[in-house]
C-alpha cells in the first residue's frame, strides 16, 4: 500500500483527504463521509456574518510545529515527525476553523480509529505543541487516562520526543511530576483517577487517552469542567473502541452520531467534531479492501500483514475475535450495537391514507403491560408501487404520565415530548395502568371508516398478549389463521430485519416522518450470533430507549412478507 504524503498547504491537505472521501478515492466509512460534507462545506463558507472561518496560518502553525521539532519517540526512534495526509489534514481542521479573534472553533475533539495507528505518539506531539506553541500563558496540558500507567505513557512519549529533539530540549526540563518549560511557565502532567487532588484543575490542553476503557465519567467530567477558566482549551479524545459498554465512550458516540446527523445543538455542538473511523457492517472483517475505514494508517503506520495475521488468526480461533473487531475495527462485540443511521430512519416522503388508493394493510401489535408503549403499524401498498406505506399509532398509560408530571418532568418522560406527540394525534392515553390491547382495533376500525383501508391479517409479539379475552377479540377480528405469532430471535427476525433495513435504505418505507416511528427506530440495537445472525435489542440496554413502534413495524412486515403473493393479488398489483 502506497505512503499517502501530505500535502504542503493544510487547506490542500483537507481538500485532498476530504475530498477524496466525498469522491470515492479513498475509502471510508459512512461517518467520515459524513464529517467529509461537513468539513468541506464549512471550508468553502464565505459568509461575513458566520462566527467561523478557516485561516490557513492558524492550521499552518500546529502542523509545521509537529513536523519541524517533534521526533518519533519509539520504533524509527528520533526520526522527524512526517504526518500522514489523514493527520495533517484532520489536524488542519481542528486548529484551522478560528473566529475573528483567532480562537479556534473547536475545543472537544472525538478521534476513534483501530489500535496501531499512531494515535499515542501522534496524541505527544500535540501536547508539546499545546504547551509550547498555543499562546497561552502558564499552560497545563493534562494526559488522562483511568489507571496511571495509561497516563503516564503519552507523558514519557512526549519526554522522549524532547530528548530526542534539540530545539525541544532546550525549553522543556523534566521534574518529578510533570515536564516544565520555562518559556511559559507551562505544564504536562499523567492524570488518573487516583491521582490526589482532582479538583481545581486549570486545564488548557488534555489528551484523554482510551476514553473506551473508563467505567464511569468522572475523570471525563472533571476534564471537561477543568478547562472553563482558560481562553481556547482543547480536549482531545483520542481511543479504540472497547469493551466497557454504558459508559462514557458509549455516551460520547451517541452524541457524535447525533452531531453528524444534524440532531445536535447548543454550545458544546458548535464546539465539538469527530473523526470516527470503523467498519459499515460486521462481515467487512473479512474484506481487506474495508480494512482501511477503521485503520486510516494502514500500510503506512500500521503494518498490513500484521492486521492480515490477525484476521487469520480470528478466522481459526473464535475467542480472538471479539478482541479483533473491538481493537482493529471499532466495532462492538458481544454487545448490542447501533443499527440504523438517520438517513436510513427518515423519510421526507408523505402519502394521504384517504387518498383512495389504498385498500388493505397487514397490522402488527407490539403490546405491553405498564412500562413501555402498547404500539400498532399498518403496512400498506399500492397497485404498480414497490414502496411500503406506515401508518403509527401507540398508548401509554395515563398514570404513567401524571407521575411524570408530579416528578416535574411531563413532555420530558424518556427524553422525547409524549405531550407534543398526544397533542399532534399521534399518541393515546390509556386511562388503565394496564393498557387493555383491545385498543388497537377500535383505532383500526377507525382507519377503515375513515380511509375504507382493511386490515386483512396480524402479527404480534406473543409475550404480552397472552390473556384469553385479548386473543379471542383478534383471533375474532382478523381469523385464527390471520393472527400470527412473531417470534422474537434470530431465527424468525435476522432476514427479514436485513430486508426491513434495504428498505430503509432506499427510502422505501413512506410514514410521512412520524417521529415516534423515528424515535423508536433509533434506539433499535442489533445483536449478532458468529453466523450474522441479528437480533434487536434496545440501544444502551437502557429501557427508556423503546422501541415499540418499530417492533410493531416490523411484526407488520414479518407477515406482510410472508404473504406478499396474496398481498399483491387482494390490492390488484
Amino acid at each position: 500500500m502506497a505512503r499517502k504524503k501530505a500535502a504542503g498547504s493544510c487547506e490542500k491537505a483537507i481538500r485532498e483527504y476530504f475530498g477524496g472521501i466525498l469522491d470515492g478515492t479513498i475509502t471510508s466509512c459512512a461517518k467520515m463521509r459524513q464529517v467529509a460534507a461537513i468539513v468541506l462545506r464549512d471550508l468553502d463558507n464565505d459568509d461575513p456574518l458566520y462566527p467561523y472561518h478557516y485561516r490557513e496560518e492558524y492550521a499552518q502553525k500546529h502542523v509545521s510545529f509537529i513536523e519541524r521539532f517533534c521526533r518519533l519517540p519509539s520504533g524509527k526512534l528520533g526520526q522527524p515527525f512526517e504526518l500522514e495526509l489523514f493527520q495533517r489534514a484532520i489536524l488542519s481542521v481542528v486548529f484551522g476553523f478560528v473566529d475573528v479573534e483567532g480562537k479556534r472553533q473547536y475545543r472537544e475533539v472525538l478521534w476513534i480509529m483501530g489500535r496501531k495507528n499512531g494515535k499515542t505518539a501522534l496524541a505527544s506531539a500535540i501536547e508539546l505543541d499545546l504547551l509550547i506553541n498555543d499562546d497561552e500563558g502558564a499552560p497545563e496540558v493534562y494526559n488522562v487516562a483511568t489507571a496511571h500507567d495509561q497516563a503516564a505513557k503519552g507523558f514519557n512519549n512526549a519526554w522522549r520526543m524532547v530528548l530526542t529533539s534539540p530545539a525541544l530540549g532546550r525549553h522543556v526540563r523534566k521534574r518529578v511530576s510533570d515536564l516544565y518549560c520555562d518559556l511559559n511557565m507551562g505544564s504536562i502532567k499523567a492524570l488518573s483517577a487516583n491521582t490526589n487532588h482532582l479538583d481545581g484543575l486549570d486545564i488548557s490542553g488534555a489528551i484523554v487517552d482510551e476514553l473506551a476503557a473508563m467505567k464511569n465519567r468522572d475523570l471525563y467530567d472533571l476534564t471537561i469542567q477543568g478547562t472553563s477558566a482558560r481562553r481556547q482549551p482543547l480536549v482531545l479524545e483520542i481511543t479504540t473502541n472497547g469493551f466497557v459498554r454504558n459508559g462514557i465512550f458509549d455516551a460520547q458516540y451517541e452524541y457524535a452520531t447525533k452531531w453528524l446527523d444534524g440532531q445536535a445543538t447548543g454550545e458544546k455542538a458548535e464546539r465539538f467534531i469527530a473523526f470516527i473511523f470503523e467498519l459499515d457492517e460486521r462481515d467487512e472483517w473479512q474484506e481487506e479492501s474495508a480494512w482501511i475505514k477503521a485503520n486510516p494508517g494502514l500500510g503506512t503506520i500500521k503494518s498490513l500483514e500484521g492486521l492480515r495475521q490477525n484476521v487469520s488468526k480470528a478466522k481459526d480461533d473464535p475467542t480472538f475475535l471479539p478482541t479483533l473487531l473491538v481493537k482493529d475495527f471499532n466495532l462492538i462485540e458481544n454487545q448490542s450495537q447501533a443499527w440504523l443511521t438517520w438517513a436510513e430512519i427518515h423519510n421526507d416522503d408523505t402519502f394521504d391514507p384517504s387518498d383512495g388508493s389504498f385498500s388493505y394493510a397487514v397490522l402488527g401489535v407490539d403490546a405491553s403491560d405498564t412500562t413501555d408503549l402498547t404500539a400498532a403499524c399498518l403496512l400498506m401498498m399500492r397497485p404498480n408501487d414497490e414502496r411500503i406505506y406506515a401508518m403509527h399509532m401507540a398508548w401509554i398509560p395515563l398514570r404513567a404520565l401524571e407521575q411524570a408530571e408530579t416528578e416535574g418532568r411531563r413532555g420530558g418522560r424518556d427524553g422525547v415530548p409524549y405531550d407534543a406527540w398526544i397533542a399532534r394525534g399521534l399518541l393515546r392515553t390509556s386511562p388503565t395502568p394496564i393498557i387493555d390491547k383491545r385498543l388497537v382495533l377500535d383505532w383500526v376500525d377507525e382507519v377503515r371508516e375513515k380511509c375504507g383501508i382493511y386490515a386483512v391479517a396480524c402479527g404480534y409479539d406473543p409475550w404480552h398478549m397472552r390473556d384469553v379475552p385479548t386473543v379471542e377479540a383478534y383471533e375474532g377480528y382478523f381469523g385464527a389463521d390471520n393472527f400470527k405469532k412473531v417470534i422474537q430471535g434470530a431465527q424468525t427476525l435476522s432476514m427479514p430485519m436485513k430486508e426491513l433495513r434495504a428498505l430503509y435504505k432506499e427510502n422505501r418505507v413512506v410514514d410521512n416522518a412520524n417521529p415516534i416511528a423515528e424515535w423508536c427506530r433509533s434506539n433499535v440495537a442489533v445483536r449478532s450470533d458468529a453466523n450474522g445472525n441479528i437480533a434487536p435489542d434496545k440501544k444502551n440496554q437502557d429501557p427508556r430507549n423503546r422501541i415499540d413502534a418499530w417492533a410493531a413495524e416490523c411484526d407488520a412486515f414479518v407477515v406482510l412478507k410472508d404473504m406478499m403473493d396474496d398481498f399483491r393479488s387482494m390490492i390488484g398489483g
